[in-house]
């Protein structure tokens, strides 16, 4: 079986799915395994995949996800071959794609215990006992936030975060009034796409004085397939840290 990922996060997947031989085409974006990074074959950027590249490689089977990637490039490489097309609000929804990619490539084993591992992994997270109302901006310039429908906001949810956004859908434009009529606890900065930094905590914290502000690591919120069971720790450590802030 010869695989193409148009996904990071789902190349980290197949990755752990012990998928080293039949993964031929990655994007630029695949940071995850490196020796994968450096070695695998790119096949373009989530949304500027090389077509030509992707049909040379005669891949048996593409898998994409209807937010990452472009709904016209994924139409066209279909008239060609097998894409699974993957779309993903919650962490259930994860589970489900595990189970189905690891049966897909015949790793049903691999899957189970991945399976058994996420779960563990988000049972090990003990959430806030006091719910944080809580901004995550990923983007500044105009600033986005994450709406209700988003796999970032269900990660949030199970670390007791309430979104303050989650009346909208997917990714709105906001302005910084809008936030200040939240009246949030907390203001995660994403680490990606939007890499904020320590200017931009800075500049958040100047604005809202009696706010808590963190950079997040985008990956643990983002990121599905595993990286939460890798992330785990992370999320409890920064839940801690929140809990530690309020008392």
């Amino acid at each position: 079986m010869r695989i193409i990922s148009t996904v990071p996060s789902i190349t980290e997947l197949l990755s752990d799915l012990e998928l080293n031989e039949e993964v031929v085409g990655i994007t630029k974006f695949c940071v995850h395994p490196n020796d994968w990074f450096r070695n695998k074959q790119r096949i373009g950027g989530t949304k500027t995949l090389n077509i030509s590249d992707i049909l040379d490689l005669k891949p048996d089977l593409i898998i994409a996800n209807k937010e990452e990637n472009v709904k016209k490039q994924i139409e066209q490489l279909q008239i060609n071959t097998e894409v699974l097309l993957t779309d993903l609000k919650t962490v259930e929804d994860n589970i489900t794609l595990i189970e189905e990619i690891s049966t897909l490539t015949d790793r049903r084993m691999t899957g189970i215990r991945l399976v058994s591992e996420f779960r563990a992994a988000l049972d090990s997270i003990v959430p806030l006992s006091s719910t944080l109302r809580c901004a995550y901006l990923i983007w500044q310039k105009p600033y986005m936030t994450v709406g209700r429908d988003t796999y970032i906001h269900d990660v949030m949810a199970n670390l007791g975060l309430e979104n303050i956004f989650s009346e909208r859908d997917r990714y709105p434009t906001i302005s910084l009034e809008d936030i200040k009529e939240k009246k949030p606890d907390v203001i995660l900065l994403s680490s990606e796409p939007f890499p904020f930094g320590v200017k931009h905590l800075n500049f958040f914290q100047s604005v809202f004085p009696h706010c808590q502000i963190c950079l997040a690591d985008g990956e643990a919120f983002s990121w599905y397939g595993t990286r939460l069971i890798k992330k785990a720790r992370y999320l409890q450590s920064l839940i801690q840290s929140l809990r530690d802030a309020v008392l």
